[in-house]
């Protein structure tokens, strides 16, 4: 039996706790698991073999250890310390913003100057912020999540598998928009103009097919776009809107998901990871895919996004009616996306990176 170190001491808690499901039930591979407390806060370690380790103590703990491969899931900073990981053991390299991976010196250089300064500052002098795109050069293996990322360069990381859920009818059609409520990353606003204009044409005399429809902000909503929700909701007498103040528990994020009779996914074209210019489906990948594998669910997505999968639907002008006709739109999830389809996909890679 073969033996990984999956190291996340950052970010991705969601994406160690898609890994550890699958690996669980696998017989090829034995996963040690090092975590900062960050991150075993938010996942559930039962049962698994998990080290609490961070920027300090990973190069000492993988000393006493051997492993034929170590996965890091997240290299947004402590890049000395995952330097030196890379250059000292066959490593494998979760990538979630291509553009930032291959970002210059100089251009790291000029981005620290841009904003959150004290903090880039830190991880300029600290933790070494210019060997950054020397990590990911220095990596034996680069790993993405998208298929449609996959290249010579970057090899598919399969962790999306569809559960089995019951699919009860709601009274209420549901909409929900999953991810944090924030402009920088979806287009809330063009969300909140469809649904005051839904509302307009109700009042004007338009029948919905189902009268008891209800939009689901299903993330943290805070500052500005708290407020439009606030005196959106203050307008409304014939729709439903439902958003959180606070962060959605891992519990209520599911129930909702399961409720869902359509996802829609505002997503921006274009973001930005440490000033470094991103766009979705290009260069950066967007949970709401692995949202919608996971729940069986169709997701409506920007007409500009670009996607082979069949289910993301390409969004259309009138996209209240398009959530009507998806109701009938019938897609196998367990053909491709089963548990068992999914871990034979990852023992296949594994096996090819060891």
């Amino acid at each position: 039996m073969k033996k990984i170190a999956y190291i996340e001491i950052d970010t991705h808690a969601e994406i160690a706790t898609d890994f550890m499901d699958l690996m669980k039930d696998s017989k090829e591979f034995s996963v040690d698991y090092y975590f900062s407390e960050r991150i075993i806060n938010q996942v559930d370690t039962h049962g698994l073999p998990f080290f609490l380790s961070d920027n300090s103590m990973i190069l000492d703990q993988l000393k006493s250890k051997k492993y034929d491969l170590i996965i890091i899931g997240t290299v947004h900073r402590y890049f000395n310390t995952f330097l030196n990981i890379t250059n000292n053991y066959k490593t494998a390299v979760i990538v979630h913003n291509l553009n930032f991976s291959k970002t210059s010196k100089l251009d790291l250089i000029k981005n620290v100057l841009k904003e959150d300064i004290i903090y880039r500052l830190k991880l300029w002098w600290k933790e070494g912020l210019f060997n950054a795109s020397k990590v990911y050069r220095k990596s034996k293996h680069l790993l993405v999540l998208d298929r449609e990322f996959s290249s010579q360069e970057y090899q598919f990381l399969p962790l999306f598998y569809t559960k089995p859920i019951e699919l009860s009818v709601n009274k209420i059609f549901t909409i929900v928009i999953p991810g944090g409520v924030s402009q920088k990353r979806r287009d809330y606003k063009s969300v909140i103009k469809a649904i005051f204009d839904l509302e307009n044409r109700i009042k004007g005399g338009y029948k919905l097919k189902n009268p008891l429809i209800e939009f689901v902000f299903l993330g943290k909503a805070k500052g500005d776009e708290l407020k439009e929700l606030v005196d959106l909701e203050r307008s409304l007498e014939h729709v439903n809107i439902k958003y959180f103040t606070e962060r959605v528990s891992q519990e209520d994020f599911e129930v909702w998901m399961k409720k869902a009779d359509v996802l829609w996914c505002p997503i921006q074209q274009q973001t930005e990871f440490f000033s470094q210019k991103e766009v979705y489906g290009k260069t950066k990948m967007t949970g709401n895919i692995g949202d919608a594998i996971k729940f069986g669910k169709i997701a409506v997505f920007p007409a500009n996004y670009t996607s082979d999968l069949d289910f993301i639907v390409a969004e259309k002008e009138n996209v209240i009616e398009q959530f009507y006709e998806l109701q009938n739109f019938n897609y196998d999830f367990q053909k491709e996306y089963s548990k068992q389809t999914v871990l034979e996909n990852l023992e296949n890679l594994l096996h090819k990176l060891t």
